[in-house]
This record gives structure tokens, C-alpha cells and sequence, in this order.
């Protein structure tokens, strides 16, 4: 019997537990069975306890899968979907306790799990680099977009609009957490320097509220330049049309194990500015307009020359809509399912 590590489902919804969410939905035939831990439970010191002690006397023989790089270290038969490996490569960015265990726990678990899911062939190299893990360790299965990120309705991107206070507002979009690898400072002291090239009725706006404290070092936006809007955290039925209204996707994170954001706006017909990084070369390819992050004055001029060339626009808005129909869901649940027959 295949058997489920779903702690994440009860914890406050991140990108892991979309993750897990959008696999199971299209998950051919009988998904694995759900082992949940108590709500009182879910995350923190006690999450990491049920995790290491309660959940192994429950899955006893079966094989469990652990879809969100944590796992029972006490369990071999067992098979890990690892995200990132940013508590290895960079915890100076983490909570130091958050960085502390699991720079400890991720190397023993992807060691001693009978097989590792990673979700780009950027991770995958990270975590055979910083492991010591064979390739033939890794498989690597893509992320999807969900087919709710497409082109909206009319009225869909109206009522977002006014639902946001963006009526008749052009705006370029940033869309992520409050953290310092999601680079938001860097995006601003750029659109700083770019401001007084940039038409006078454009607008910034960034989506996205504080990343949790017990995971991210903390972060500060300090104070915005003029023309910024922080909409804070958007419900998800609008994220399609708020993507879809802007002139421009524009995502600067210093480091990603994938990526979501930037191909769910490449859904919806948004052309994308993004960080000239490894794992959004592997992913987007020629389809997006890419900057080096940590440059502000060539991040200045990627926004001023894509903002002043609607021809480039097209162009990147047409071969985003093909890019995006590569990741499907189904198709990462399929190839999922797959792994852990094969290993079970």
C-alpha cells in the first residue's frame, strides 16, 4: 500500500501544499492513502515531533511518500519530492532554527529514502551536489499550471479591478512573499531608476503578504518609491485576471527551486521579466525577457525597453501561452504515481 505524508495539508496553505493539492487532484485512479497529523500538530516543533516519532508506527511496511522535502528519518522505504535545497545552499536567508534542522534532517532523509522527486533539473543538481546522492538517486518531475490560469473573461478582469482599486490603472506586477530571495528591495530600487523614463501613468504593483517568521529571515521593504501599490495577499479567483491585466509579469527572485508565478502569468497571455537564474532558464527558455537581479541599473533597463516596446511584448506574450502548455499537472501526478510503483 502506498501511504501519504500529508502534515503539510494541515498547516496554513504555502507553494508546497498547492503543490500537493494540484497532484492529488489530477491524480490518476486511487491517490496513496492520507496519513494526517492533528491540526495541534501540523507545523513548528510539534509538526517536526509528529513527523520524526508518531508518524513512523503508522506506516509500518507500506511505502510512504514525503512530497514536501521533510520526512521520518526512521523510515528507508520511503520516497521524498525535494523542492529546493535553499537550507543548504543559502540559510542565511531562513529563521536560524528553520536552517538548522533542516540542514540537518534533508541530507540523512534524501540519503536514506529509496528514491528522491525533484521538481527541476536545477534542484536535482543542487541536491545531488550538496548530498552526495547519484544521479540515478533523482528523478526529476516538473511542476504544472493549473488550467484556472488562462486568459480571464471580461467581467472576471473587471471585477478584479474593482475589487483591488485598479480601475483604469497600467501597472507592471510583482507576485511573492516578503522574504529576501524573492529580491522585492532590488525590484524597487530599480523601478526607482527606471521612474522618470517610464510613462507617467504606469504603476507597480506587488501581490503578496509576509513570509512566515518561523521559516524566513525577516525582511523589510523600507519606504516605497512613488507609483507602488502592495496589494497584499490576493485570493487565488483573482490571481488569473490581476496576472492577465498587466503590461508585464516581473519576477526577480534571487533563487528558486521552480517557479510558478512566472508561468502561470505566461498562462494567462502576461509576457515576463525574470531573473537571469538557472532554474528559469531551464523552464522558460526563450519565452521570457530575462535581468541580472542583483544589477538595479540593467534591471532599470529591461523594464524601460520592455515597457516602450509593445512589439516585443506580442512576441513574448504568444510564445509564453505555447511555453506554459509543457506543465500540466496530470502529467506530474502520472509521472508521481509512476516513481512510486516502481520503488514500492
Amino acid at each position: 500500500m502506498m501511504l501519504l505524508n500529508a502534515r503539510i495539508l494541515q498547516a496554513p496553505m504555502t507553494g508546497v501544499g498547492r503543490y500537493l493539492s494540484e497532484v492529488l487532484a489530477a491524480w490518476p485512479g486511487e491517490a496513496p492513502r492520507r496519513l494526517d497529523a492533528p491540526r495541534r500538530a501540523a507545523h513548528g516543533l510539534r509538526g517536526h515531533a509528529w513527523e520524526q516519532l508518531v508518524l513512523p508506527a503508522r506506516v509500518g511496511r507500506n511505502l510512504l511518500w514525503s512530497p514536501v522535502h521533510s520526512g521520518p528519518l526512521a523510515i528507508t522505504r520511503q520516497v521524498v519530492t525535494v523542492h529546493d535545497v535553499v537550507a543548504l545552499d543559502h540559510p542565511e536567508w531562513l529563521n536560524p532554527g528553520f536552517a538548522r534542522w533542516y540542514g540537518f534532517m534533508l541530507p540523512r532523509l534524501v540519503r536514506r529514502a529509496r528514491h528522491v522527486i525533484a521538481i527541476s533539473a536545477f534542484t536535482r543538481d543542487r541536491l545531488i551536489r550538496t548530498t552526495g546522492l547519484s544521479e540515478d538517486a533523482v528523478s526529476v518531475i516538473p511542476n504544472g499550471v493549473s488550467a484556472r490560469f488562462g486568459p480571464p473573461e471580461p467581467a472576471a478582469r473587471q471585477r478584479m479591478r474593482r475589487a483591488l482599486g485598479l480601475e483604469d490603472v497600467r501597472y507592471l506586477l510583482s507576485v511573492g512573499t516578503l522574504e529576501p530571495r524573492k529580491n522585492l528591495a532590488g525590484l524597487l530600487r530599480a523601478w526607482t531608476r527606471a521612474l522618470p523614463d517610464l510613462p507617467e501613468d504606469l504603476e507597480l504593483v506587488i501581490a503578496g503578504g509576509p513570509g512566515r517568521s518561523s521559516v524566513f529571515a525577516e525582511e523589510s521593504l523600507g519606504g516605497l518609491p512613488p507609483r507602488v501599490r502592495l496589494a497584499g495577499r490576493v485570493d487565488d479567483e483573482m490571481l488569473p485576471a490581476l496576472y492577465a491585466e498587466a503590461e508585464w509579469f516581473v519576477y526577480l527572485s534571487l533563487y528558486e527551486g521552480f517557479g510558478l508565478p512566472p508561468l502561470e502569468a505566461l498562462a494567462c497571455g502576461t509576457p515576463v521579466i525574470v531573473s537571469d537564474i538557472a532554474v528559469f532558464r531551464e523552464l522558460l527558455g526563450d519565452a521570457a525577457v530575462t535581468a541580472a537581479p542583483q544589477d538595479d541599473a540593467a534591471v532599470a533597463d529591461v523594464l524601460k525597453q520592455a515597457v516602450s516596446d509593445p512589439g516585443l511584448r506580442r512576441t513574448l506574450a504568444e510564445r509564453g501561452l505555447a511555453r506554459a502548455q509543457h506543465f500540466d499537472w496530470c502529467e506530474t501526478a502520472r509521472k508521481t504515481r509512476d516513481v512510486l510503483e516502481r520503488f514500492g
